[in-house]
């Protein structure tokens, strides 16, 4: 059934790279915030200035995860461990908090000034899943996400919504562990077996893959097919139009 297996029954969305054209926007907020902070740092110790690679240091250490997480990971791959702090640290504060906040700062300042755009395949997609009666859930480790959704004009295609605001409240761990994805098929009432997971992050592919769903789709936005297979995904698209029948390209397995 549209490129998948007869017995799936539940279609689980990442929301950033697969649904909406924000993936680039989160490379370079995380840039911004990053070079920022790599720069101070530099000259605090007096060590050299490294910038962040929005390429490679975002798909190994940020892309899929929670906020936090990925500022953790992404600072200790550069040998720096910092505090982690609360919530009340100002944007910017030498704190895991303080940089993380930082970093939403200046994402939600983009989406303000840049807006949201949906990918017309993936909407294309999640029509006719909705067509069909299909139950559909996005999973994303973004405390944004129904604003996004909301600004995308997508918010109302969508049954439940795992977000990085009802993970805090669960205390469900983030990607690559498979507990949000878990939480949203629970939410379906459908089994993981029957459930797929559409991702274009290599943490959230092997977070489908933990899972043990019945499909785990990688959105090839960037080139890593072969990342993504390696990680977990089952089937490689480049946009989820190549889902749909009548499409004239075909998924590669």
């Amino acid at each position: 059934m549209l490129g998948l297996p007869d017995d799936i029954r539940a279609f689980l969305f990442d929301l950033d790279g697969v649904l909406t054209q924000t993936a680039t926007v989160h490379a370079a907020a995380w840039k911004d915030t990053f070079d920022a902070f790599l720069r101070a740092e530099a000259a605090r110790t007096g060590g050299p200035f490294t910038p962040f690679d929005a390429v490679a240091d975002y798909d190994a250490y940020v892309d899929g995860r929670p906020r936090l997480d990925g500022t953790r990971s992404f600072l200790r791959s550069r040998g720096v461990d910092l505090p982690e702090g609360t919530d009340a640290d100002p944007p910017g504060a030498r704190t895991v908090h303080g940089v993380s906040r930082a970093k939403n700062d200046t994402v939600l300042r983009m989406i303000r000034e840049q807006g949201v755009a949906p990918y017309d395949g993936s909407v294309a997609y999640v029509r006719r899943l909705r067509a069909l009666g299909l139950p559909t859930a996005v999973v994303s480790s973004s405390a944004n996400c129904r604003d996004v959704l909301r600004a995308a004009g997508i918010e109302g295609f969508f049954d439940v919504i795992v977000d990085g605001v009802v993970a805090k409240r669960e205390g469900l761990p983030g990607k690559p562990a498979p507990d949000t994805y878990l939480a949203a098929a629970r939410a379906l009432g459908v089994e993981p077996a029957h459930a797929a997971v559409f991702e274009d992050a290599l943490a959230g592919v092997a977070s489908g893959r933990a899972g043990g769903f019945g499909a785990v789709v990688g959105v090839d936005r960037t080139g890593q097919a072969a990342e993504l297979r390696r990680d977990g995904a089952t089937v490689v698209v480049r946009d989820l139009a190549e889902l749909i029948p009548d499409h004239p390209e075909e998924a590669s397995a």
